[in-house]
């Protein structure tokens, strides 16, 4: 017998507010006792984040969702833009935490501004935002991106991710450093000094060095390498900066087409 089913519906959702969207699914599924309470806006708006409204008063367009519950899967699936497309905001499925990608457009490139024989702008098929930037050849290669950790999720592991993709004639992208750090903790020295190493074409660097991070492909088809990681705890710790850059060895690099820089949670 399913006990479930005896208990009031409100009780019900009590349960299974305390678990996780990914308990909620499972559970709906092995008992009817749990079906209609998994439907409830009541459970779904607490896996939403606290300030759900105001990102979705940012989107660049607007959406109507029938519930909560359609609300949730459709973020956790479908990154949507918002802040004039600057900004890319999407849910971890199984945690309800929150994921964004800064655009590159938002980054800040070295000789990415008004140099077209460097870098350019371009559309790409593939890509969630209206521009790209193409590397067509620089010598000092350096790219970092800011965000807020106040709009993160609190007490989180984050990962931080270079998005991006090789052209076929890409050179130069062995090896690059990367690093992570809060702004008003960690100077850039310092930073530099505890970087990883990483390179952006995996495979062709694995006999010369030991301990590089390599890329790995995403389900969305571009590739991402892991520049590194952070701990936000209250949200309270300012601006969190993600950085990779190669100006050490100024020979000439090309080939890389960058979507973004992504922070999700681990």
């Amino acid at each position: 017998m399913d006990y479930f089913l005896l208990l009031p519906e409100g009780c019900v959702c009590d349960i299974l507010s305390f678990t996780s969207p990914k308990d909620v699914v499972i559970s709906s599924a092995i008992s009817r006792g749990f079906n209609s309470a998994a439907e409830s806006d009541v459970i779904w708006v607490k896996f939403l984040p606290d300030d759900y409204e105001d990102i979705i008063s940012r989107y660049v367009s607007p959406r109507i969702y029938p519930s909560k519950k359609e609300l949730y899967f459709s973020l956790c699936d479908f990154p949507v833009l918002m802040d004039g497309g600057k900004l890319s905001f999407s849910l971890d499925k199984k945690t309800g935490k929150k994921c964004f990608m800064i655009s590159a457009r938002e980054l800040a490139i070295s000789w990415g501004v008004d140099t077209p024989w460097y870098w350019e702008w371009i559309s790409h098929p593939d890509s969630r935002f209206s521009e790209v930037a193409h590397l067509k050849c620089v010598s000092w290669l350096d790219i970092r991106g800011t965000i807020g950790t106040q709009i993160l999720s609190k007490i989180t592991k984050y990962v931080v991710y270079l998005v991006f993709k090789l052209t076929k004639d890409h050179d130069g992208l062995e090896i690059a450093n990367a690093f992570v750090r809060f702004v008003n903790r960690v100077s850039n020295k310092e930073a530099e000094e505890r970087a990883s190493v990483v390179s952006l074409v995996g495979k062709r660097v694995r006999r010369r060095k030991r301990n590089v991070k390599r890329p790995r492909k995403r389900v969305d088809g571009w590739m991402e390498i892991e520049l590194g990681n952070f701990i936000n705890d209250t949200g309270g710790d300012g601006d969190i900066e993600a950085r990779l850059m190669e100006i050490t060895r100024l020979h000439g690099k090309g080939g890389l087409i960058v979507q973004g820089i992504e922070f999700r949670p681990e």
